[in-house]
């Protein structure tokens, strides 16, 4: 069997996540990349271990162009496979248009070739899908599988042909920042409404660099403006598995637990002892968030753990 990997790339680079998916991939079959746009994150693929080949493309593409790309290489492979991230809801459904077949998405394990196991009801239910059809359009949670250890260099090959998207690219707005990939991190401090404002937050992104960790934040706060809406976690925002996450302020809405839900420890900083993230975490630590996370931040930083 073959497959075919879209590669995530990110301003260049290409993304940790890319490692994940084609770890999951390589359950599937023999892995090629395709990467598009960027000639150092198509260097970069070709580190990846299991990787066959790395197939280049140097044109600037949108969702549209993405599809027509994918397709036309699409007859070469029974699996096409992506995360399930805002690239991949967006190309992966076109895609599966163009070909005429049922995608099947957010998958978080794979039982066999055509068996993948995938969370339903807010991530409160997994079920399992038997897919019969000859090809495969999937899309994978990153953060439910490892990265792939790298490789020895696969070979990239450039691919020839004028590819243009039909829509037009007006502009991005990013949040620079040098903390770790929220989707991919290990540790993840995240904050609540309850932190009260944007000048609160500060308390959070100091624990979270003293960890070494990436920032989250519930919708409420991101909708309140307390912080940017590329930091949101839960069903609506990013799915993330870290070794650790601390939820600062965090009640544990339902929408707020899909997205952590495949978190190895929580520790849950709340004045509310009954809050339901509280009740799911492995430690509590009941009392005002303003006396206990810079408490904290100080005590990680006179114990030499600051990063």
């Amino acid at each position: 069997m073959s497959v075919l990997v879209l590669a995530e790339v990110d301003n260049g680079v290409l993304s940790p996540a890319t490692a994940r998916i084609v770890n999951a991939a390589s359950q599937l079959g023999d892995i090629d990349v395709l990467v598009v746009g960027s000639r150092a994150a198509a260097d970069a693929a070709a580190l990846l271990g299991g990787v066959r080949k790395v197939l280049f493309s140097d044109a600037s593409l949108l969702a549209d162009g993405f599809a027509t790309l994918l397709a036309d290489l699409a007859s070469s492979y029974d699996y096409v496979v992506s995360g399930a991230s805002s690239l991949g809801k967006d190309v992966m459904p076109r895609l599966a248009a163009k070909l005429d077949i049922q995608p099947v998405t957010d998958i978080v394990a794979i039982a066999a070739g055509n068996r993948f196991t995938r969370p339903i009801y807010a991530g409160n239910a997994l079920e399992t899908v038997v897919d019969g059809q000859a090809k495969h359009v999937l899309t994978v949670r990153a953060s439910a599988f490892s990265p792939v250890a790298n490789g020895y260099g696969a070979p990239v090959e450039a691919l020839n042909g004028d590819l243009q998207s039909v829509a037009k690219f007006i502009a991005a707005h990013r949040t620079e920042s040098d903390i770790p990939d929220l989707s991919t991190a290990q540790i993840v401090v995240g904050g609540g409404v309850s932190v009260g404002s944007a000048e609160g937050f500060a308390l959070i992104e100091k624990l979270g660099r003293t960890l070494g960790a990436a920032i989250g934040a519930t919708r409420a706060a991101v909708d309140a403006g307390y912080a940017p809406n590329d930091w949101q976690v839960g069903q609506t925002g990013k799915i993330i598995a870290p070794d650790l996450y601390i939820a600062v302020g965090i009640s544990g809405a339902l929408q707020h637990l899909a997205g952590i839900q495949g978190a190895k420890k929580i520790i849950a900083i709340n004045s509310d002892a009954e809050a339901p993230i509280v009740k799911i975490a492995d430690v509590a630590l009941i009392g005002d968030l303003f006396e206990i996370v810079p408490q904290l931040t100080a005590e990680l930083e006179k114990s030499g753990l600051k990063r």
